[in-house]
């Protein structure tokens, strides 16, 4: 007997504007058979415009997860992350920061945000796949119903 995954696939929106960053993360969640599909934003700005579904975001899917880099243009991540953290329809979201700050201020102030994990650029690609199934399975023991007999 085979088994396939049940339900839809994780929405993860990833906020990078590094392409070489953006293509390691794609490349580790593809690798990590974590059955996603990822939205790449380049800015703190789109990544606000997309959460809120605003302008040509206005059909996007609400994310399961956020992948956050908090070095970003126009608006940082710290902000991203407090945006987020405030809007009660997006608040729940998991948000895990990807950085390679080593600004000790940035992770403190992501951390009283409420952030769900923290990793340190560059990655340690087992730690962030763990991180990610943690999460994935909180995600689905949530979406997942009871089978009925």
């Amino acid at each position: 007997m085979t088994t396939r995954p049940i339900g839809r696939p994780m929405e993860i929106l990833l906020v990078e504007d590094s392409l070489v960053d953006a293509r390691f993360t794609m490349n580790s969640l593809r690798g990590g058979d974590i059955l996603h599909r990822l939205t790449l934003v380049r800015d703190g700005e789109e990544a606000l415009t997309f959460l809120r579904r605003e302008g040509v975001f206005a059909r996007a899917p609400r994310p399961d997860l956020i992948l956050l880099d908090l070095l970003l243009p126009k608006i940082n991540g710290v902000e991203v992350l407090a945006a987020v953290r405030q809007d009660e329809k997006l608040s729940e979201i998991p948000v895990v920061v990807l950085t390679a700050s080593p600004d000790d201020d940035l992770r403190t102030q992501a951390e009283v945000l409420g952030v769900d994990g923290y990793i340190s650029k560059p990655v340690d690609w087992t730690k962030f796949l763990a991180t990610v199934r943690a999460l994935k399975e909180r995600w689905q023991a949530d979406l997942l119903l009871p089978i009925e007999e």
